[in-house]
């Protein structure tokens, strides 16, 4: 059977293949890279990154017209503001913020902060 052209092909592929970005709005320490997003493996609806902020980094607090965010912290230990509410985050803590929330994350920690990132859909518009 033959794959009509219009079709998406699976990706496999290692992470130290993908480069790591500083996005913008966040402070030169926090780094992430881009593993999952339309234009590195073709997906539709989701944006997957793994991001770690050395000490003292951070993303300034923003907020998202429609996109949902996860975050799941597998390493460090941060701080994550939520609508003006502080919250310490460690390794098994996962976040859910719906569109509108304003947040930003903080490495108050000693070490890196290292967390996995799904937002959906890929892009705020």
């Amino acid at each position: 059977m033959t794959r009509p052209s219009n079709q998406k092909k699976a990706v496999v592929r290692n992470m130290a293949e993908v480069l790591w970005e500083n996005p913008p709005g966040h402070s030169p320490g926090a780094i992430s890279k881009m593993l999952v997003r339309p234009e590195t493996a073709g997906s539709r609806l989701v944006d997957f990154r793994i991001s770690t902020y050395q000490p003292m980094s951070h993303v300034e607090p923003h907020r998202h017209k429609v996109q949902e965010q996860i975050y799941h912290v597998i390493e460090g230990e941060g701080l994550m503001e939520l609508d003006a509410k502080k919250a310490v985050v460690r390794p098994g803590d996962f976040v859910f913020i719906p569109p509108g929330v304003e947040h930003a994350v903080h490495n108050t920690g000693c070490g890196d902060l290292t967390f996995f990132v799904v937002t959906t859909p890929p892009d705020d518009e």
